[in-house]
């Protein structure tokens, strides 16, 4: 065998491996990147205004037994809205304000019944004839 050839062989290797190392990094970056925009095209934006009036996610309930026990507490209204997801809300029974994740906060939706309702009574409604 001649020396020569073996070591340029083995550098063929080297070089065809280097290649298939690089292939493989691509096409992982390549699916990170398809993975994440599929992912972020299925996040839900939450945009909070102050006075807006919210529930806050109890996180520590989990630990605790009782299946049927709701963990949302409020609601609370937003004071302020802060840089990098940061909502300050406002406890008006306990009149304290506390800084939270906004992943931990969504809105509270009120059912506003109507002032006024109109009443309909039916007098004189027929009856049915007796044989």
């Amino acid at each position: 065998m001649d020396i020569t050839k073996v070591g340029v062989a083995r550098k063929l290797q080297l070089e065809e491996l280097e290649c298939l190392r690089m292939e493989a990094y691509e096409n992982a970056r390549i699916y990170k990147e398809k993975t994440k925009a599929f992912h972020d095209h299925h996040i839900r934006k939450k945009d909070f205004q102050e006075g807006d009036e919210v529930f806050l996610y109890n996180s520590r309930l989990k630990f605790m037994p009782g299946k049927l026990r709701s963990r949302w507490e409020g609601p609370f209204k937003v004071n302020e809205v802060k840089p990098y997801g940061v909502v300050e809300l406002f406890d008006p029974q306990s009149d304290t304000t506390f800084k939270v994740n906004g992943h931990r906060v969504k809105k509270y939706h009120d059912y506003k019944s109507p002032r006024e309702v109109d009443v309909l009574l039916h007098e004189d409604a027929p009856k049915g004839e007796e044989a």
